[in-house]
């Protein structure tokens, strides 16, 4: 029998250890996690060498790449709300740019 087809197991404790296996052996949160830690690493290593002020925009613009590989990818929709969006954060991300340097 699959693991992820066993009925959950009605003791507190068997299913908390059922949904630890379950997570454990899934290579897509496994993947997912792993890979939340290494983005973690990496903006741990951009705070060392940029100012915050400077670094976030960036962090930022996952926005504008996220809805571009949607689109490709998935082939979600593209639709005047999405671009609009889109266009605020680009906004919001060039006017805060802007200050980066002024004290």
């Amino acid at each position: 029998m699959n693991l992820q087809t066993q009925p959950l197991p009605d003791e507190t404790v068997a299913k908390f250890f059922y949904l630890i296996k379950l997570i454990i052996l899934d290579p897509f949160i496994l993947s997912g996690l792993a890979s939340a830690f290494i983005a973690s690493l990496f903006w741990m290593a951009a705070m060392t060498k940029f100012s915050l002020s400077f670094a976030y925009p960036f962090m930022s613009s996952a926005f504008i790449i996220v809805m571009f590989f949607s689109v490709l990818l998935f082939g979600e929709s593209l639709n005047s709300y999405k671009l609009l969006g889109t266009g605020l954060i680009v906004a919001g991300i060039v006017v805060l740019s802007q200050g980066y340097g002024v004290s």
